[in-house]
């Protein structure tokens, strides 16, 4: 196994500015009683302790006090707390289970120049301050004088791993598996470094194996795999991340010899309540279960012709008792179509299956939609499920592991994309309407939903690859605790943690972040169509890849246009956004220009928003991205004296990596469309 850097928290020396604030820590509950704190504040003070030393050289001692508080007076300021803790000097973390309902897993951080309070009702939440504490020093010089109050804005803030119990990781593009090697479960020093930087950033729960549950992967819920899930989930609930892991429907056929995995068979449903008891008895702090069925070859309820409520409510009623959740993901569709079929669309799959299920689920079951109703594209429409399912909890499915945008070769900051979905309009209350408002639990007041992100991280020293990955990672971290955040903001923050704080290279940086996603797009696929890659990898440029196949991935393209017509008078997916979105969409001259071949189809000499032919926009921006892809390596090098050596080398190859792809893709999408339309480049540009 490889080594690890500790990312963004990997602490550096700095001058002491507040030095009576970094003397001591003291930790304030009722009973002043250490044995009686949640592991997680234990941690929390740990961490506080290491940050002293390792930012400023100091030796922090910690100390246990008692102080009764009602909940009022946590909201006081910071003398009338003073003299209610008898506190003189140092950070203090104010333990108030009390608070823990108006709370939740947030907290209250109150500083002058010679007392911080970090106060909480959680020991979640008295971590999580202790992070923001350490990065406000880090990322804007000190953090006395502060005073905040936040509270998470998801419940449930996830990362899904694809990794198989063999080592690999299917879409990994980071290394090998840090949790499974030659199928055993591994549990180390990594795993504390891992659970450390999810904690730093409010991750919450995280679920270690692949969604497409094979062979060993089937036995992590049999005896075989106790012990080492027992040490994983124990380390990770010193940091607050609660393990889940992925199930194969068909477990009570291949572990069992059960005749089916019928869910309505009595036989079926008891095996499942005995494993149940099983699995959550020996393996504490075990969250639930994500779970694939009927999508892509794995099984699941509708073998039986059972409905997926009938399916996820089975193995919830099983999981109940124990406070356990299921999440069942709704990537179900046909994917045996035959391209020649107009009709059938597979964006409408999602909808279609579950939209009519809405309120059957059980209230311990959680639907995990992706953003679009497609497959990660750089573009696509929300998926019209949010906002569509009303008595239904529901998590945002995002993917911070680049499948389709550069797998982590290129540069790809995602979370300006995660910011449109959670900002986009579902229409679907008179306010509180948002995808944001949704998946919190605000417009339904539900309380099991928020969001997931599909991992990026595998064995390699800087855990993403690219370095530059890992702003995705900690993005996803940052923007689902706090949906308001910026995507600026969080850039900034990553950058200033990880990679440099010279100003004019923040900057830089930040600027190339924000921009990286456009430019992707620009030298890829045009205007919403998506996929224009290799079958099967998805990595490199090939237009028709995917056009003919039986994944329901199509262009259309002919010698006279291209695009989808998804309008009533197509496949009608159109119809699946409530009025004001569907109006939107269907007319072409209104729909959104980035997504304009997604619904519709376009000919090649038809006039954009711009005043450019389509044909003549698809040359342009695949030129532009190009030569953008070009500065991003140039803007790069002229950094190198503010960035580490080992961060500097590792990606001035990947940047010098994403330059020369940018043109390949550019050649090929533009030689293609050149030869399908006949219509040469307005510039005289060759294209071959």
């Amino acid at each position: 196994m490889a080594g690890y850097t500790d990312a963004w928290l990997s602490y550096k020396m700095k001058a002491l500015t507040n030095p009576v604030l970094w003397s001591r820590v003291t930790v304030v509950t009722a009973a002043g009683d250490k044995e009686q704190l949640p592991q997680t504040v234990v941690t929390a003070t740990a961490e506080l302790v290491r940050a002293g030393k390792e930012l400023f050289g100091t030796e922090l001692q910690t100390y246990y006090e008692a102080a009764a508080l009602l909940p009022a007076e946590a909201e006081a300021g910071v003398d009338a707390l003073k003299r209610l803790t008898g506190q003189a000097e140092g950070t203090v973390l104010l333990f108030l289970p009390e608070l823990a309902k108006g709370y939740s897993e947030g907290y209250r951080i109150v500083s002058d120049d010679t007392v911080m309070y970090i106060i909480a009702g959680t020991g979640r939440g008295i971590l999580y301050g202790a992070f923001d504490v350490i990065r406000m020093e880090i990322t804007e010089g000190s953090a006395a004088g502060k005073e905040k109050k936040v509270l998470p804005d998801n419940p449930l803030r996830m990362m899904n791993h694809w990794d198989n119990m063999d080592g690999s990781i299917e879409r990994g593009y980071s290394g090998r598996s840090f949790f499974f090697v030659d199928n055993e479960v591994v549990v180390n020093e990594r795993t504390r470094a891992y659970a450390r930087l999810c904690a730093s950033v409010g991750i919450n729960a995280a679920v270690i194996n692949n969604v497409n549950v094979k062979n060993a992967a089937t036995e992590l819920i049999t005896p075989r795999y106790e012990k080492e899930l027992r040490r994983m989930s124990e380390v990770f609930a010193e940091y607050g991340v609660t393990l889940y892991l992925s199930l194969n429907f068909a477990a009570p056929m291949e572990l069992a010899g059960l005749s089916c995995s019928d869910p309505l068979n009595e036989e079926v449903r008891a095996w499942w309540k005995e494993t149940m008891r099983y699995i959550f008895t020996a393996v504490p702090n075990l969250g639930g279960f994500l779970v694939k069925a009927d999508s892509e070859g794995r099984p699941g309820p509708h073998t039986y012709g059972r409905t997926q409520a009938e399916g996820a409510n089975m193995l919830a009623e099983a999981a109940a008792p124990y406070g356990g959740t299921i999440i069942w993901r709704c990537f179900v569709y046909n994917c045996t179509q035959d391209w020649r079929d107009k009709k059938t669309d597979r964006a409408r799959a999602g909808y279609d299956h579950f939209k009519p299920l809405d309120g059957q689920f059980a209230d311990n079951v959680v639907l995990q939609i992706k953003n679009g109703p497609m497959d990660f594209q750089i573009r696509e429409p929300v998926s019209p499920l949010l906002g569509g399912l009303e008595h239904t909890n529901q998590i945002l499915e995002v993917q911070a592991a680049q499948e389709y945008t550069g797998q982590q070769r290129h540069f790809c900051y995602l979370v300006p994309m995660w910011k449109e979905v959670l900002d986009f309009k579902t229409y679907c209350a008179p306010e509180n309407d948002t995808v944001a408002d949704i998946v919190s639990g605000r417009t339904y007041a539900q309380h099991t939903c928020g969001m997931a992100a599909v991992t990026n991280t595998g064995d390699d020293e800087n855990w993403t690859g690219h370095d530059f990955a890992g702003l995705n990672w900690y993005g996803f971290g940052r923007l689902a605790f706090q949906t308001s955040l910026t995507a600026k903001e969080i850039a900034e923050e990553w950058i200033r943690m990880t990679v440099t704080k010279e100003p004019a290279a923040v900057k830089a940086l930040t600027d190339m972040a924000l921009c990286s996603r456009e430019v992707y797009e620009k030298y890829t696929s045009p205007l919403g169509i998506g996929w224009m890659v290799n079958p099967g990898h998805h990595y490199g440029p090939n237009v028709d890849g995917y056009e003919y196949d039986r994944w329901g991935t199509y262009h259309r393209a002919d010698c006279h246009g291209l695009g989808v017509d998804r309008t009533s008078k197509g496949t009608g997916y159109t119809m699946q956004y409530r009025e004001e979105n569907y109006k939107r969409y269907e007319d072409a001259a209104e729909c959104p220009e980035e997504l304009l071949l997604f619904f519709h189809y376009v000919r090649y000499d038809a006039v954009l928003k711009s005043g450019k032919t389509l044909i003549q926009h698809i040359y342009d921006t695949h030129f532009e991205g190009a030569a953008q892809a070009e500065q991003f390596l140039g803007t790069f090098a002229g950094l190198k004296d503010y960035i580490p050596e080992e961060i500097y080398q590792r990606s001035a190859e990947r940047f010098k990596m994403q330059a020369e792809h940018a043109k390949e893709w550019r050649d090929i999408v533009n030689s293609y469309f050149y030869r399908k339309s006949g219509i040469p480049d307005a510039h005289g540009r060759e294209i071959y």
